[in-house]
């Protein structure tokens, strides 16, 4: 690393109690002996591997410091910009049908294509192959990008006919122009909403709705009754016909709920056997049809939209928490959901190296109702990811019930997490996240709301608090397993916290101590090591499990070191062999045309800006590295090594162009998260 590289380490501080790094009169760190240095958060490292103090007396040296990085732009661009920048650039898009054929008559839009059909003007301007082999071709799949590949040269025939299709939870075309135009239904989330009399946030209300959910004279659940009226509703695809006329409810405008009309009354013994749906809680209804996007019944009445019930015996009828799919946390590696860094390739990576547990991206959930395919594109899934979630984010509890309902209908997962601990301003600002914290009654109705309308286990992420002794999470532990909730992550740091203290495992050991038997508890903060996990599982065993959320970030091999209960010395070959696998996953999830190509480099980079804060363990006086130490400048034990311990965005840079090829002309980089604070991390 070059001495410039060190000072702006040194100059890095961490927390409150973090003191400067620099060589002074009073301390120096080349002189200084294991434990003070671990007492000023730095790593104790061998003398043999410091490099020595640089040099301040020449101007060069001095202009040497204050000139930027190499390689990381000093402003973002808007994203207006660099899609005007993008559409300016004189490469030819080729036709994918056309690339994947080799056929310029392949695609059926014929001259009405947005894309270029021009074969030989597409090979004249593409870049070079890249070496090495297609990721398609090397998992023995067909490449579906034909002549745009990156890796044309390896191509080879397939035998059989394996697309790759490894992934799953696509986001359905047709449900995305349902939720463009306001036409999704949500039949079981305003049921529910309903009952509970949260159904406020509407600028109309639905005619329809209104007169489904009619509360029935003797008393039953409306909730259990107009369920079962939409089952049949629920289980299929939503049809045009179905959804005409309902409209998606704001979140941001209430208005006075109207007070629920009462059923008339049925004589339940006119009721032929034949006209029996089904029973569902104990509820029997009549055979339905579908009217409005809502339930109706066949049978002939002066009502239509009145719903028929049956009572039974009210001790049959299964608990929510009963009719739940089981979920076990205990003992499993978790992953958390981490922003930008957390995307499918690396979860899969993750799953190679010991993972048992992924979660996505946070996706929120007014983006997601929108139909917004970014964001739906966070619930996406690999195959290896056997047990797998999704985390959402939402303010209301009719915005966060409408999504796992809509998740639940439309996706494969396991559970669904709700993030009620998020720190980032933006997020904060919505009331979301750990604003929620303020507003424990929300609270409840959000996760009492999506618990009760799947059966998918629902799980919800906290803070301790979102002020140090405020509004404190231990108040409400005892309640959350109540209101439906399968798990429950606590982070060790208050919101005002955000990252600038160690996490506080003493207070997360006395809520898992205080909750509910049926609710399993999980510790989130500061895990680094084999040794920190059993020190958490050994000193609280109720605790189920603990959430690895930066510790994967810096170190993805922390799986293989628990389950291996040892301190993992790795090379900088094996390192480097895993961002070979996190690249090859990338190609095969984003593609391996040049487009693809990019945006893997583009995520690699934004991995490579956690990366580097790794230590190896060969290199220091002190084992295991804690996650808040902070490196003097050093030199690794070979080249590559010192490459990756570099905080320099242009040696990000040249990794990348070791596993991808040289970089565009002009190409510039910026880390999203301001990485080299080792105090900061956007996982909520």
């Amino acid at each position: 690393m070059s001495d410039s590289v060190a000072e702006l380490a040194a100059d890095t501080s961490v927390g409150e109690d973090a003191k400067p790094v620099q060589s002074t009169k009073q301390f120096s760190v080349y002189e200084a002996t294991s434990k003070e240095l671990i007492e000023r958060s730095m790593a104790p490292i061998k003398k043999e591997f410091l490099c020595p103090p640089p040099s301040r007396s020449g101007k060069q040296n001095d202009a040497e410091l204050k000139a930027p990085q190499s390689g990381l732009v000093q402003e973002k661009k808007s994203k207006r910009q660099l899609k005007r920048e993008r559409r300016e650039q004189s490469t030819i898009n080729l036709c994918p049908q056309v690339a994947r054929t080799e056929d310029v008559n392949s695609c059926q839009y014929k001259d009405n294509c947005r894309f270029n059909h021009d074969i030989d003007a597409f090979k004249a301007q593409k870049p070079d192959d890249i070496e090495g082999q297609c990721p398609f071709v090397a998992s023995e799949m067909k490449c579906a990008y034909g002549l745009s590949c990156r890796f044309l040269g390896t191509h080879r025939e397939i035998a059989g006919n394996s697309d790759g299709k490894e992934e799953l939870n696509f986001f359905n075309k047709e449900t995305q122009r349902l939720l463009w135009k306001n036409k999704m239904t949500f039949i079981n989330a305003d049921a529910k909403l309903k009952s509970l009399g949260l159904l406020g946030h509407a600028k109309k209300s639905n005619a329809a709705e209104e007169n489904n959910a009619e509360k029935p004279q003797n008393g039953a659940n409306v909730t259990q009754a107009t369920e079962v009226a939409v089952d049949s509703a629920v289980s299929s695809e939503p049809t045009s016909e179905m959804i005409k006329d309902v409209d998606i409810p704001r979140p941001l405008e209430t208005e006075e709920v109207r007070p629920m009309k009462k059923a008339k009354s049925e004589n339940v013994d006119k009721l032929n056997p034949g006209d029996v749906g089904g029973v569902n809680d104990g509820v029997q209804v009549e055979e339905e049809t579908q009217k409005n996007g809502y339930s109706t019944s066949k049978g002939d009445v002066k009502d239509e939209d009145s719903i028929k019930i049956v009572e039974t015996d009210g001790s049959l009828k299964l608990h929510p928490r009963e009719k739940k799919k089981l979920i076990d946390f205990r003992d499993k590696l978790y992953l958390a959901p981490l922003t930008t860094v957390g995307n499918l390739p690396f979860r899969r990576l993750c799953k190679v190296l010991g993972a048992d547990v992924t979660c996505g991206e946070m996706a929120m959930c007014t983006n997601l109702l929108q139909g917004q395919a970014s964001e739906w594109a966070l619930l996406r899934r690999h195959s290896s990811e056997d047990l797998f979630g999704v985390q959402i984010c939402g303010s209301f509890p009719d915005t966060v019930s409408r999504t796992v309902e809509l998740i639940d209908r439309e996706c494969t997962v396991d559970f669904i997490d709700i993030n009620m601990g998020c720190p980032i301003d933006m997020v904060v600002n919505k009331s979301a996240g750990s604003a929620l914290l303020n507003k424990p009654l929300r609270m409840k109705n959000i996760v009492e709301v999506s618990s009760s309308i799947v059966e998918t286990p629902i799980t919800i992420k906290v803070r301790t608090a979102f002020f140090e002794g405020k509004n404190r999470i231990d108040s409400l532990i005892a309640d959350i397993g109540n209101w439906g909730a399968t798990a429950v992550t606590i982070h060790g740091r208050s919101r005002q916290q955000r990252y600038s203290k160690s996490a506080d495992w003493d207070y997360i050991y006395q809520c898992t101590k205080n909750a509910s038997t049926n609710l399993q508890v999980i510790g989130n903060g500061d895990v680094y090591s084999y040794l920190d996990w059993n020190k958490h599982k050994s000193d609280c065993p109720e605790l189920s499990s603990c959430m690895i959320a930066r510790g994967a970030l810096i170190k993805p091999w922390i799986f293989t070191e628990i389950k291996e209960q040892r301190h993992w010395d790795i090379t900088s070959g094996e390192r480097l062999n895993i961002l070979k696998d996190f690249v090859r996953f990338g190609l095969q999830h984003w593609g391996s045309d040049t487009k693809g190509v990019e945006t893997t480099r583009h995520f690699l980079l934004e991995w490579l800006s956690y990366t580097f804060r790794y230590i190896p363990v060969g290199l220091l006086d002190v084992i295991p590295q804690q996650i808040n130490w902070r490196p003097p400048s050093y030199f690794g034990r070979d080249d590559l090594e010192t490459l990756m311990m570099s905080e320099s965005a242009g040696d990000w840079v040249r990794i990348s162009e070791l596993l991808l090829g040289k970089v565009p002309e002009g190409f510039t980089f910026a880390p999203k998260h301001k990485s080299n604070a080792y105090d900061r991390a956007e996982n909520g």
